[in-house]
């Protein structure tokens, strides 16, 4: 088991900055595909950023590319996703997300992955 705490989500106005935290406990985190989600009320869950093992290998949602980075730092347990240029329409839950260790490959598919955290809101105002 893994167990995902989010962190640092809040109130930002448009073109500004926020950086959210995951920290990792339980299983070994190290191993995992993080990823993070994010979802409006009455919409479904969607794909955000996802980072492999070692952090090589990224993979991004056309809509945050250039805006978000995600980063990991396997010495903290920790997954962050710095959003830089928010726009209103990036409001929403962001959730952390882990795939189970044997799982080495990034997915966008939010049905890929086996353990969740209780998410962080971000309100982005105008």
């Amino acid at each position: 088991q893994v167990q995902l705490e989010e962190s640092g989500g809040g109130l930002v106005q448009t073109g500004g900055s926020l950086r959210l935290s995951c920290e990792a406990s339980g299983r070994t985190f190290n191993d995992n595909v993080m990823a993070w989600f994010r979802q409006v009320s009455g919409k479904e869950r969607e794909f955000v950023a996802a980072i492999n093992w070692s952090g090589r290998t990224t993979d991004y949602a056309d809509s945050v590319k250039g805006r978000f980075t995600i980063a990991r730092d396997n010495n903290k347990h920790t997954v962050y996703l710095q959003m830089n240029n928010l726009e209103s329409e990036d409001t929403a839950r962001y959730y952390c997300a882990a795939r189970d260790w044997a799982k080495l490959e990034i997915t966008t598919d939010v049905s890929g992955y086996d353990y969740w955290g209780q998410g962080a809101p971000v309100t982005v105002s105008s």
